[in-house]
């Protein structure tokens, strides 16, 4: 394929470089035809030329967890491969042509030369770099928020489905309950008993619908009294009293508070009062059960309000960073619990409120959190730590897991860097994290061996 200096100021790139400096890359490079399906680099592949897409058409794509996504395509007159400047040393994806290319390639031995008698030239190149590493941090930043926002997704979902799915079940129960009402109401109104009866059974059962104590008893002592008060119920005439137990010992009523029911309104009228008073508190129990699950609906969706900031405008505000911490903990609570994961929190009471952007801050505790996560196996501990240290707050964010091997400590807050699996990171998420921090003038360091890595982040209070 013949190609003239006119044909490369077709390059957007190229159009303000004088043609002296086109003719010399024309001379000291190499055109190379590609067939469709033949690939110009592979993974792992030294790069070391200057690559521009003359025909056809390149496509860009990585490799995640054995199969293949395309980022990018470059067409024709596109600049690929190694530029001046440039750190690359090696292919981390495929480029196969997907449409008959010629590829015109410049060997990096020649780029010394260019950097020092072709300014223009040089220039154009840099430029391309640069633009090309801006969009693909932008890329790769979103391609990180979106990995994460997958992540508490997920968890959000398992979280909001435990609640909904009981609200469910309480409720057709709760149905179901109160279609027999009417039978149990015929042999509620055949007890003949006078107004102060009336008003003791009243007082005992609503004192315990509305001062419900705690219900601590192991199992062993529940069972034991399950079977006792069973067979006391037995003894006084109750036809069904395994139905009742559970639901009289939700609300602790023991022997000691049947037995002043059955005293205070007689042998006669207790069989019948006591199946009313155990389907009263049954129905309160689901009523409970469904404000119980409500209410934990309601505290995710204000953790994720919360999480997310939605309702405030970006910009610095004096916040509790707990507030931030905990919130995220509930948006990872699935993953924790998915691990078996215990958490100790160490929260400085009183703790000045930093100025911070929220949402921005929400990202590093759930990258750091994340991370921890990911680094411990099935069970383990993470402990996090706050304190006022000076003029900062000090947040500690430790894990018990493997730990990050010393020659990698000095790269992981590097653009790109990751020990994680394909697919699994994107190597952004600690430089997200450290630029972050520095946008707030804060600062973060590392420390980690096998069994402790601890993340501080320390953040100016003024």
């Amino acid at each position: 394929m013949k190609i003239t200096v006119q044909d490369l100021k077709e390059i957007p790139e190229f159009i303000h470089v004088p043609d002296h400096q086109l003719n010399w890359l024309l001379k000291k490079s190499k055109i190379e035809s590609f067939k469709q399906g033949e690939y110009v680099f592979k993974k792992g592949d030294i790069i070391d030329k200057l690559s521009i897409i003359l025909e056809g058409t390149l496509e860009i794509k990585f490799e995640q967890n054995g199969n293949y996504k395309v980022i990018d395509q470059i067409t024709k007159n596109g600049i690929a491969g190694l530029l001046p400047f440039s750190r690359m040393s090696s292919a981390m994806g495929y480029g196969e042509v997907i449409e008959h290319a010629n590829v015109l390639f410049l060997d990096k031995s020649f780029f010394r030369e260019m950097v020092a008698d072709h300014y223009e030239l040089t220039e154009s190149l840099v430029h391309n770099m640069t633009s090309r590493v801006r969009e693909f941090t932008k890329n790769n930043v979103q391609s990180e928020k979106m990995m994460a926002l997958g992540k508490l997704s997920a968890g959000l979902a398992h979280e909001l489905n435990n609640p909904a799915s009981a609200m469910l079940r309480s409720a057709k129960a709760l149905k179901k309950h109160l279609s027999n009402v009417p039978e149990k109401f015929k042999k509620i109104t055949s007890i003949k008993i006078s107004e102060e009866e009336v008003d003791i059974l009243n007082n005992i059962l609503f004192d315990k619908i509305n001062n419900r104590p705690e219900n601590n008893m192991k199992l062993t002592e529940r069972n034991e009294k399950e079977d006792e008060l069973e067979e006391w119920l037995e003894d006084h005439g109750v036809d069904n009293a395994f139905e009742l137990t559970e639901t009289l010992l939700d609300f602790c009523m023991d022997i000691n508070a049947i037995e002043e029911i059955h005293e205070a309104i007689g042998e006669q009228n207790f069989p019948n009062a006591i199946e009313w008073i155990e389907n009263v508190l049954t129905t309160e129990k689901m009523v409970d059960d469904i404000e119980e699950a409500s209410d934990r609906i309601s505290s995710l969706v204000q953790s994720i309000k919360s999480y997310t900031h939605m309702d405030r405008a970006p910009e610095k505000v004096a916040t509790d960073i707990h507030v931030g911490i905990k919130s995220t903990l509930t948006m990872l609570n699935h993953k924790l619990k998915k691990k078996n994961i215990a958490i100790e929190k160490d929260f400085e009471n009183n703790m000045p409120k930093p100025k911070i952007f929220v949402s921005e801050m929400n990202q590093v505790w759930t990258n750091l959190i994340d991370n921890a996560i990911d680094a411990m196996e099935h069970s383990g501990t993470l402990q996090i730590t706050t304190q006022k240290d000076n003029e900062y707050a000090k947040i500690e964010i430790s894990d018990d897991g493997q730990g990050i091997p010393e020659e990698h400590l000095n790269k992981i807050f590097d653009p790109f860097f990751t020990t994680k699996s394909i697919g699994e990171g994107t190597g952004m998420g600690l430089e997200v994290v450290q630029r972050i921090i520095k946008q707030h003038n804060g600062n973060i360091k590392v420390a980690s061996k096998k069994g402790k890595t601890t993340f501080t982040v320390c953040i100016p209070l003024n």
